[in-house]
């Protein structure tokens, strides 16, 4: 693959972010944004294209003709008090007494209705997809700390025991400190009895490319933080899996990045999209990694399951399913790519 990348100058400064190693401009939260890039449309892989175009191929499992990588990053499971009894006093105010009730006995429950990962792969079960959830494995007084994945141990081993994937969502800090990054994925490791292979960063806070380098020295298998927060789509125009090249020092850093390509909180907040744009973009992506032979990877919150948010990720599975996609997490897409390469 590098071979032909290496051919032509532009596409080989697209895939390897030339202008982020040139760029000295960060967000607040250290991100290189969409809106500082100068490599065309985010909405279109170049950069797979140009490989498609030239016979690049990935042979799926089962003859499926491309994959879309299921995600879900779990930054909180219990729902605040506040909004449990909002919900409690709008059932009542509503006339509907078994739920105000209910939704005021829930006030006493702090995982309602959050710890929903077994009505998640549920769904995802009825579509023959599975997934990945990226946990946090913070300690107490590091930042964003909203959980103890230690008392997740029951959840966390469901989860792992029925076959979907269990991974690390890195704390604010670790994308650029090995010491941080290695000490989360222990306390993972702890809880899930086995070892975490798949990795994606809290924020998408990600450095191109010290996340590589600390990721791969921590050992863990592939990535999947390499994604815009501010615009979905292709960061470096590829909707395949590959091994990134350190410009710096001259090699390919040992570790698959599975680049992120949709996320519910950038359609939503980012974007402010409706939800029909918001799907026209996302059915584009679909569709671009579907041209291409390659993956699309959604991220979708355990917190984006309301009504309209759980028929919008529905959608998602039942689109890609009728298109004959192979839908399933991160491991099994960096190992079907590791086996290709």
């Amino acid at each position: 693959m590098l071979e032909l990348l290496r051919q032509d100058t532009d596409i080989w400064d697209i895939f390897t972010r030339k202008e982020e190693y040139d760029s000295g401009f960060r967000d607040g939260f250290g991100r290189f944004p969409h809106y500082l890039s100068s490599s065309g449309s985010p909405f279109e892989p170049s950069v797979s294209e140009y490989l498609h175009d030239r016979g690049y191929r990935i042979e799926y499992p089962d003859g499926h003709p491309f994959a879309v990588c299921l995600t879900h990053d779990i930054d909180t499971v219990y729902q605040p008090s506040i909004a449990k009894a909002y919900t409690a006093l709008r059932s009542l105010k509503s006339g509907d007494l078994p739920g105000g009730l209910a939704g005021i006995l829930q006030l006493r429950s702090r995982k309602l209705p959050l710890c929903n990962f077994r009505d998640i792969m549920a769904l995802e079960e009825q579509y023959g997809a599975t997934s990945s959830f990226y946990f946090l494995a913070l300690a107490p007084g590091d930042e964003d700390y909203a959980y103890d994945v230690r008392e997740l141990e029951a959840e966390v081993g469901a989860i792992a025991d029925a076959g979907w994937e269990v991974g690390l969502h890195g704390g604010h800090r670790a994308y650029c400190d090995l010491q941080q990054l290695q000490a989360e994925k222990k306390r993972l490791e702890a809880v899930l009895n086995r070892s975490v292979v798949g990795y994606r960063n809290h924020f998408l806070r990600f450095q191109v490319p010290k996340t590589w380098r600390c990721l791969a020295e921590a050992g863990f298998a592939y990535d999947t933080t390499f994604g815009y927060a501010d615009c979905v789509g292709f960061r470096n125009g590829m909707c395949h899996p590959f091994r990134p090249y350190d410009r710096t020092a001259g090699r390919e850093i040992e570790i698959v990045e599975i680049p992120l390509a949709v996320m519910d909180v950038t359609l939503d907040i980012y974007m402010r999209l409706d939800a029909r744009r918001a799907w026209e973009i996302t059915r584009r992506i679909i569709d671009a990694a579907e041209r291409c032979r390659g993956v699309a990877t959604i991220l979708w919150h355990n917190t984006s399951l309301g009504d309209g948010q759980r028929r919008f990720y529905e959608k998602i599975l039942k689109y890609s399913a009728e298109k004959g996609a192979w839908m399933t997490g991160g491991a099994e897409i960096a190992r079907v790519w590791r086996n290709h390469d």
